[in-house]
């Protein structure tokens, strides 16, 4: 439901804030998701909360060149000034994915001034996957 505005006191002469205050976050989480036909960085604070996000389509990237490591550079360096704005001065980095932009997004966010503190990589891998269907004529 939505948040109720008071109804007391002047409305003249009164500086109107936005509603969404700028948190303050020392400390986050960086996600790196590279395929090998996108890159996608999402920044969160330790709680899990997304503070800023950014992928090569909305970067203007289009087609193959998503893919590409350059527009991983570019996808990382636009979510991280959003978030050196926030105040964020050290995070854990977290690389999902086979794709072509693991190195260079990992480049692109430690010439942000970001101090990384981990890097892990977090691809799934099958423990042998799923099972084949089944042979269609014998």
């Amino acid at each position: 439901m939505a948040k109720a505005i008071p109804k007391f006191g002047s409305r003249r002469n009164r500086r109107i804030r936005s509603r969404k205050s700028r948190r303050r976050i020392p400390k986050g989480v960086i996600h790196v998701q590279a395929g090998f036909n996108n890159t996608i960085v999402t920044v969160t604070d330790v709680g899990g909360r997304v503070v800023s996000s950014s992928s090569a389509g909305n970067c203007g990237f289009r087609g193959s060149r998503k893919g590409t490591p350059f527009a991983a550079q570019t996808v990382a360096v636009k979510a991280m000034d959003t978030v050196v704005d926030h105040g964020m001065q050290r995070a854990e980095v977290l690389i999902k994915g086979p794709g072509l932009g693991r190195d260079a997004a990992l480049r692109a966010i430690h010439k942000s001034g970001i101090r990384v503190t981990l890097v892990r990589d977090v691809t799934p891998l099958p423990h042998n996957g799923c099972r084949p269907p089944k042979k269609r004529r014998v």
